[in-house]
C-alpha cells in the first residue's frame, strides 16, 4: 500500500515524495489509518519497522488540517532517552518540511542551563508537538513552562524501555494532567504484563497492531562460540590480535560486565569506550559523538542506552551473553550489514546460556554455525540445547491483516496522482 492511498494530506505527501518515501511498511500500512479514525491505539514492533513515520505521519497531517488551538501544546510524544528523541525530532523535520504552521520543540535531560533556558522559550512561545523525556517533561511542567490541558495527542515510543529504565509513575503523573478527550498512542518492542496494565490505564478501547519480529538481514554473517564464563575474555583477545577490528559494538545485559569488558579491552590498547546507564547525559553524548565520528573504534553497550545507536557503518556486532529474548538478538545484531552493507554477527554463548540461544535458534529456523574456540582456551561445553521453553517471548505475533483502507473519515484533498 502506498502513502498516496491514504488521507494524509498533501503537504505531508510532498514531503514524503522528496524523501522517496513511497510503500508503506506493515506498521505503517496498519496504524497510520486508524490513528486518523482518531483511535487509541498500541503498536507492538520494534525498532527499524518504521513506527516512528506510523504515529508522527497522521498526526501531522490533522495538525495540519487544523482545528486545533493556535495558543496550547497539541501533541506530546515521549521518549524513553536523549538519543530517540533527538531521532524522533530529526523525523519530525522531514515530514514537516511543508508544515509552515505546525512548530516542535524537543525537551530532554542534560546539565546544560543554556538548554534548558532554550527549551523554557521555546514552549513559552508555544509548540503544537513537544518531544520529550518523562523526567525533563516533568521538570518543565512543575516550573509551569507549559500547560497540558487542551492536549489532543499523546504519545509513548518505546513504552517498555521507559517503564524498565523507571519512568513509570513519571509517566502516570503526566497523564493525570491531561484532557479527557485526547488520543493516546503506545508503541513498544514487547507487550509484558507491565505493558498491558499500563494500556489498560492510558488508553481507551484501543486498536491493537502487533507485528511479527523481523528475521535478521540475510547480509549478517552470524555464527556463536560455545564457551565457559571465563574463557570470553580469551575469545575477546583472539579476535582482537586476529585483526585491526574497527566500527565494533559490543553488547552485555550487564552495566557491571560492559565496565569489565571495557577495561579489559583498555589492556589490549584497544581504542574503545563503554556505554552505560552510569553515566551523565553529557558523557554519553561525548561517547557517541566520538564513536560517530570514528575517534572511538569499539562501543561497549548494555541494552538500554543502545536502542538510540542509529549508525550505517557498523562492521561487526559481539554478544557477550547471550539476550533472553528473541527480539533483542535481532535488534542487537541488527546494527549491523545497514544500508547494503555486510556485517558480522558473533555471539558468546555460555553453559548457563544454551537454552536461550536455541530459543534464538528455533525462532530463526536455523542452526548458527559454532566456531571453534581458540588456541590455548582448552575445551567448552557441550552445545546440547534442552527442549523448547514454555511461553518464550520472541516468537512472532499475529499475523498481518488490517483494514487495507486509507482512514474512514472521507477527506478529499487535492489528489497529485503523478508528482513531477
Amino acid at each position: 500500500m502506498t502513502f498516496e492511498e491514504t488521507y494524509l494530506n498533501d503537504n505531508i505527501l510532498d514531503a514524503l515524495y522528496d524523501m522517496h518515501f513511497e510503500e508503506m511498511t506493515p506498521i505503517q500500512e496498519r496504524c497510520i489509518p486508524e490513528i486518523l479514525d482518531n483511535r487509541d491505539l498500541i503498536g507492538v514492533a520494534q525498532t527499524g519497522t518504521g513506527k516512528t513515520a506510523a504515529y508522527l505521519l497522521p498526526i501531522l497531517s490533522m495538525l495540519d488540517d487544523g482545528g486545533f488551538p493556535k495558543d496550547a501544546v497539541n501533541c506530546i510524544i515521549m521518549s524513553p532517552t536523549r538519543e530517540l528523541a533527538q531521532q524522533i525530532d530529526q523525523a519530525m523535520q522531514g515530514f514537516g518540511y511543508y508544515l509552515d504552521g505546525i512548530s516542535s520543540v524537543a525537551v530532554y535531560g542534560g546539565n546544560d542551563g543554556n538548554r534548558f533556558d532554550q527549551e523554557m522559550k521555546g514552549l513559552k512561545m508555544g509548540a503544537d508537538v513537544v518531544i520529550a523525556t518523562p523526567g525533563r517533561l516533568l521538570s518543565h511542567i512543575r516550573m509551569g513552562h507549559l500547560d497540558l490541558s487542551r492536549l489532543s495527542f499523546f504519545v509513548l515510543d518505546e513504552a517498555d524501555r521507559m517503564l524498565d529504565m523507571g519512568f513509570s509513575d513519571d509517566i502516570l503523573q503526566i497523564a493525570k494532567l491531561l484532557p479527557q478527550n485526547h488520543q493516546t498512542i503506545m508503541f513498544s518492542a514487547t507487550m509484558p504484563t507491565k505493558i498491558q496494565h499500563l494500556a489498560r490505564t492510558l488508553l481507551t478501547n484501543p486498536v491493537e497492531v502487533k507485528i511479527a519480529v523481523s528475521k535478521p538481514a540475510e547480509k549478517i554473517q552470524q555464527s556463536a562460540y560455545i564457551c565457559y564464563e571465563p574463557q570470553k575474555q580469551g575469545i575477546i583477545r583472539h579476535l582482537f590480535k586476529a585483526g585491526e577490528l574497527q566500527r565494533v559494538i559490543i553488547f552485555s545485559g550487564k552495566k557491571d560486565k560492559v565496565k569489565d569488558i571495557t577495561r579489559e579491552l583498555q589492556h589490549m590498547h584497544i581504542n574503545c569506550a563503554p556505554m552505560h546507564s552510569d553515566l551523565s547525559q553529557a558523557e554519553r553524548d561525548d561517547v557517541m559523538y566520538r564513536f560517530k565520528s570514528g575517534q572511538v573504534d569499539v562501543l561497549v553497550a548494555t541494552d538500554i542506552v543502545a536502542r538510540g545507536i542509529d549508525i550505517d557503518d557498523i562492521l561487526m556486532v559481539i554478544n557477550y551473553d547471550v539476550p533472553r529474548d528473541a527480539e533483542d538478538y535481532v535488534h542487537r545484531i541488527g546494527r549491523t550489514a545497514r544500508a547494503q552493507r555486510d556485517g558480522i554477527a558473533i555471539t558468546f554463548v555460555s553453559d548457563q546460556d544454551i537454552r536461550y540461544f536455541a530459543d534464538i535458534e528455533r525462532f530463526l529456523e536455523r542452526d548458527i554455525p559454532k566456531n571453534a574456540l581458540p588456541e590455548g582456551l582448552g575445551e567448552g561445553p557441550e552445545y546440547k540445547p534442552t527442549a523448547p521453553r514454555k511461553n518464550s517471548r520472541g516468537r512472532g505475533g499475529r499475523k498481518r491483516g488490517g483494514k487495507g483502507h486509507g482512514g474512514k473519515k472521507q477527506h478529499q484533498h487535492n489528489s497529485k496522482q503523478k508528482r513531477n
